[in-house]
């Protein structure tokens, strides 16, 4: 199962602070022991909001809104991101507890969610092998 560890911003992370080196060597061993397990499957951090783009559909069926950043209420906002699959909701948890503090200076959080499986989004059979055919293609373009 797969799950998303998501950190939240802050007005640090907003204002485009940079992470300290002793956060970015701390990131590096814990994501090298994520490798090392065999859990990690992708990871990134996202630049401020202020140079982000907002696309929402305010009325059913009609265009959508495009509005530029920054967003206001840093702590809604998501300041990075790891991907990982693993056996058990638990250890998701165990994983996601040895994540060094994000943010620190109190301000660090990290939501954890769990990514669904195409098998519990849809039960067609048709829809379903062609949701796997795509995901295929996408893992064999990245080896490429």
């Amino acid at each position: 199962m797969r799950f998303m560890m998501i950190v939240k911003a802050t007005t640090d992370s907003e204002a485009g602070t940079m992470p300290s080196q002793e956060l970015i060597d701390a990131m590096q061993k814990y994501n090298e022991e994520l490798v090392k397990a065999g859990v990690l499957l992708a990871g990134d951090g996202l630049q401020p909001s202020s140079s982000g783009i907002r696309i929402s559909y305010p009325d059913a069926g009609g265009k959508p809104k495009v509005m530029d950043g920054p967003f206001t209420e840093a702590k809604e906002m998501i300041a990075g991101y790891t991907l990982i699959e693993v056996k058990s909701r638990e250890e998701a948890i165990e994983w996601a507890l040895r994540m060094p503090d994000p943010h620190g200076f109190g301000q660090g959080e990290i939501e954890l969610r769990q990514v669904f499986e195409p098998e519990e989004l849809m039960d067609d059979p048709d829809t379903l092998a062609k949701e796997a055919a795509l995901r295929k293609r996408v893992e064999e373009q990245r080896q490429a």
